[in-house]
């Protein structure tokens, strides 16, 4: 499993995600390898937990571990190996069968329930160990409480989180309601954990656990509301139909191998946001007090850096509900905090990133359709863009036209780039709100990338209060110094000066215009796709085109910007064979909460957005036929005549029957269905 992704059984956008916790021998599990929890090289388990950030960085929940165990032995079990060849995963379904526990383990779940069934294939006493003080690897666990009821089967618990987000702000308080169908013999392990001793017992053991962020009690609701008097194969079934449903928004013709490909990468965008509301419509704020969401879900762990590039319009176009919970969800956030986040988790922010993505996606939205309360969202983002309290160093953005490599920690060059951006953004919402004084302002700040670029380079630099130029190596990225320690390319955040030359969406005629023209800025484009990586996945991606990572991912769609659409075609489709694959090595990158994966969906459909605008680049579609069911019920039919993987070329592309003279369309114009249809060919036309 690669791209920090995970097997774990969940319903789609649900609060529980239920699976294996895996370590290398003897019950380690190095950083950065497992940050899910699961990592396909590990050969043991820790057993089965209930929660887990998918795609990222970030080590979080881990929450209420389950392990198997035999022999009659009390306490916490030692890790269990296991083989691949005895594992499955399916959408709202994970088993592995354990020989260390003789064991078959599955589990499924609801929103808010993980269902466990263990069936234990020895005449040895078997057992089932609770652990109320588990988290994932380089977290902490404090004020464990653990009690069960021996006449009712059931238990409570209770933990305060500390990962690697949840650690950022005092914690985050998990509760537990468990029951299971099989009565059992309880020890408790000081305040931790439970051992439920079944002893010689070959029958089926289910365990159902209901979990909640306000209270045991809530957490028996949930579980009670979603899983009361069902077995495990009716909620395995209604989980397996909640995905049916979801993957069934686009529907496609392709060969087995893209099929395969697009529908993992549908469903791994589909992951997250996590559902924080009980079934009650009750959710732990941001200021750590009980609210209610009225007529939406409140939801969060958004990785919102790197989900406002393409994860939240693929929200709008195909689940606009789940973009507009978003939306809500952010402003409650506001509301409750004081600013607008840029990477919320759990009933926190995690502070992860930098700058205003929250723009970008509430702009967007807004220009699409999305209704929500438009006029607080711009009060915040207005507010975020003078106030160093969300932008870090906003002061010194706002005096210098630019970010001072001298006067900032870090990041000089990425966060001025990433700030005018935002500010495109912040102007686009004031003109849609009638604020054309105030869009002219920020339009101005939109163009602030000029003052880094040093026309001597022709890259964006760091430049310092006195307006010298900082050094740079284009050829080395910002990893060197997370290796050696030093503070070389701290201008830059994870990338390069070649990665980082870009990153100006809201402006590419402008960014042509600073290359000198559409002839030198062609140039310099192919040679940046040319120097891509010979392998995916690599541990030193360079400093070439790299859609592992965020700052860079749109690149080849900007030669259409360049009037050079057949090298978008070219280097779109080189992207789709080269850099997705069914190989556990099969994303470039962390997935980060689907981003990855809605580069795929969108690019091979034939079009990808032009982020915080109404606009999609057209690309070049590697599916023969899709059907886009969008999210007023219209379909949207996506036609690709002749495409192989020879043809990868745009004869022609018409909508609804009208050929287009530009590589765009907008999103008023496939809003209510229609057919897009590209002819397609081997050779540019």
């Amino acid at each position: 499993m690669c791209g920090m992704l995970s097997s774990a059984a969940s319903v789609p956008f649900g609060c529980v995600r239920v699976g294996p916790d895996t370590c290398a021998i003897g019950g380690i599990a190095k950083i950065k390898t497992n940050t899910s929890g699961y990592y396909y090289e590990h050969r043991h388990m820790l057993g089965f937990s209930l929660g887990r950030l998918s795609g990222t960085g970030a080590r979080d929940y881990g929450m209420f571990r389950v392990t198997p165990a035999i022999g009659g032995t009390a306490g916490k079990p030692a890790a269990l190996a296991y083989s691949h060849n005895n594992e499955i995963a399916a959408p709202g379904y994970y088993a592995v069968y354990l020989p260390g526990a003789a064991c078959l383990c599955e589990m499924t779940a609801t929103d808010r329930t993980g269902v466990m069934r263990f069936t234990f294939e020895t005449r040895k006493d078997s057992s089932l160990y609770i652990d109320a003080a588990s988290c994932l690897s380089g977290g902490n666990v404090t004020d464990v409480q653990i009690s069960a009821d021996q006449t009712k089967n059931s238990a409570t618990a209770q933990a305060k989180l500390f990962g690697t987000f949840t650690g950022r702000y005092q914690g985050l308080t998990v509760y537990l309601y468990a029951e299971w169908d099989r009565d059992a013999n309880i020890i408790k392990s000081e305040n931790t954990g439970l051992t439920l001793q079944f002893g010689k017992n070959t029958d089926p053991i289910t365990l159902r656990m209901g979990i909640s962020f306000i209270s045991c009690e809530n957490a028996k609701k949930n579980l009670e509301s979603e899983t009361d008097g069902k077995d495990f194969e009716t909620v395995c079934e209604a989980a397996s139909q909640d995905w049916e449903q979801r993957l069934s928004a686009i529907t496609i013709d392709a060969n087995d191998e893209i099929k395969t490909i697009f529908y993992t990468a549908l469903y791994h965008a589909m992951i997250m946001p996590t559902d924080f509301t009980d079934s009650d419509g009750s959710y732990m704020g941001f200021d750590k007090k009980t609210h209610k969401a009225d007529g939406f879900t409140y939801r969060t762990d958004i990785s919102l850096w790197d989900t406002c590039r393409n994860v939240h319009s693929l929200y709008t176009l195909i689940t606009p509900e789940i973009q507009r919970d978003c939306a809500e969800s952010l402003l409650r956030m506001a509301e409750q905090s004081g600013k607008l986040p840029r990477w919320p988790m759990g009933a926190g922010e995690s502070g992860s990133m930098f700058g205003n993505p929250a723009d970008l996606m509430f702009a967007e939205s807004y220009i699409k359709g999305i209704p929500f309360d438009a006029e607080s969202a711009y009060a915040y983002m207005k507010n975020a863009s003078e106030s160093n309290q969300t932008r870090d160093e906003a002061e010194l953005y706002l005096q210098y036209g630019y970010l001072p490599d001298d006067l900032t920690p870090s990041y000089s060059v990425s966060k001025t780039l990433e700030y005018a951006w935002e500010d495109a953004a912040v102007a686009s919402m004031a003109k849609a709100l009638g604020y054309y004084d105030e869009a002219a302002v920020y339009e101005n700040r939109a163009r602030n990338y000029r003052n880094l670029w040093d026309a001597g380079t022709n890259y964006f630099r760091p430049k310092n209060s006195d307006g010298s130029w900082g050094n740079i190596i284009p050829y080395m990225n910002s990893f060197f110094d997370d290796i050696f320690g030093t503070s070389i390319f701290k201008a830059y955040c994870e990338g390069s000066a070649p990665q980082w030359r870009w990153s100006v969406q809201q402006d590419p005629q402008g960014l042509i215009e600073l290359f000198g023209g559409k002839e030198a800025f062609v140039k310099e484009l192919e040679k940046f796709m040319q120097s891509a990586s010979l392998s995916r996945a690599a541990i030193d991606p360079g400093a070439g085109y790299w859609i592992g990572n965020q700052h860079d991912i749109h690149t080849p769609y900007l030669f259409n910007d360049a009037g050079r659409a057949d090298l978008t075609q070219k280097w779109v489709r080189w992207t789709l064979k080269n850099r997705f694959s069914t190989d556990i090595d099969g994303l470039d990158g962390n997935d980060d909460g689907g981003t990855l994966s809605s580069w795929y969906v969108f690019s091979a459909l034939g079009f990808y957005p032009v982020v915080g605008t109404d606009r999609y680049w057209i690309g070049s579609p590697c599916i023969d036929q899709a059907q886009i069911r969008l999210g007023n019920g219209s379909i949207l039919t996506v036609t690709a005549h002749n495409q192989s993987e020879k043809n990868v070329y745009v004869k022609s592309v018409a909508l609804n029957g009208e050929k287009l003279d530009t590589p765009f369309i907008t999103h008023e114009m496939i809003r209510n269905g229609g057919e897009l249809v590209f002819e397609m060919t081997d050779s540019v036309t």
